[in-house]
């Protein structure tokens, strides 16, 4: 893709992303994502009804009456986005591809971390980290992380999506909340890695799919690749038990990850591209704030 190319996507996804965020998100991202807890803030003096495990002792002796100390909540997080770049991603048969659909959704979670002051850090994966960028603050910085997702070419096209987890797990050593952006197209058993990546970090999967994934349409012969593998092989869309069995074999798929999600205790949402992923993450929001 050209630099000039690459520099208008970067800016017509900014516009969108800052804008949903801004006016959007900014109170339902505050609380369904919270911080590490309370931080002292100010001392006043004692009132009636305060609890007095919290008398500042030290300046209650200075000005001999009983003063306590204020806490608020820390609200400063670490958001990490782990960012699927495998070749099922290049895949869209309705509104946009896969990809196109994952870079929107991570941009708009980005912009919402940075007018919270969050630090955003992204690690891209296929089969290995492709690449690890460090959490930092600032539009600069998001805006480097957006021209990346647009740009980025992996060295592979499968996935395995433990390997990233456990990266995950290993480089970051305090808690912070990730994003897990995939299509899901695993072929690995991830769930031991994800349990103990719940275990110490906020976890949450956003998984995008194509409605094809879901149903396949009646249209006669039609030739099919499996982008990972490069493997072809003919369908015939025209037979109702192979329309079933795809549909079958999605369903299947989609237990078998809740399933895991529910064990793990993360937190998910599953948004086509043929959907708007607005309603969507505020349905995910709106979940994590019962």
């Amino acid at each position: 893709m050209e630099t000039a190319d690459i520099l208008r996507k970067v800016r017509k996804i900014e516009i969108k992303a800052r804008g949903l965020s801004r006016d959007i998100f900014a109170g339902q991202y505050h609380s369904a994502f919270k911080g590490r807890g309370m931080a002292f803030s100010e001392v006043r003096e004692y009132q009636y009804g305060d609890d007095v495990r919290d008398i500042d002792w030290n300046v209650t002796a200075r000005f001999h009456h009983p003063y306590v100390k204020v806490f608020e909540e820390e609200r400063e997080l670490t958001v990490m986005l782990l960012v699927d770049v495998s070749g099922s991603l290049d895949f869209g048969t309705v509104n946009q591809l896969k990809k196109d659909l994952l870079t929107e959704i991570a941009s708009t979670l980005a912009f919402s971390a940075i007018q919270n002051n969050d630090k955003i850090g992204v690690v891209f994966f296929s089969d290995h980290v492709e690449k690890y960028i460090p959490p930092k603050k600032g539009k600069k910085h998001i805006l480097y992380i957006i021209r990346e997702m647009l740009d980025f070419q992996p060295e592979s096209k499968r996935t395995n999506l433990g390997n990233a987890i456990e990266f995950l797990t290993k480089v970051m050593k305090r808690r912070c909340t990730s994003f897990i952006l995939s299509d899901f197209y695993v072929k690995d058993d991830f769930k031991d890695a994800l349990s103990i990546a719940a275990n110490k970090h906020d976890v949450v999967a956003i998984q995008v799919y194509d409605p094809r994934a879901k149903e396949l349409p009646d249209v006669g012969l039609l030739k099919v690749l499996d982008p990972e593998t490069g493997h072809e092989m003919y369908v015939d869309t025209g037979d109702k038990r192979i329309r079933n069995a795809h549909k079958q074999y999605w369903l299947d798929r989609q237990e078998k990850l809740s399933d895991i999600f529910s064990k793990c205790s993360v937190d998910n949402v599953a948004i086509g591209t043929d959907e708007d992923f607005v309603r969507r993450l505020l349905f995910l929001f709106a979940q994590r704030n019962k």
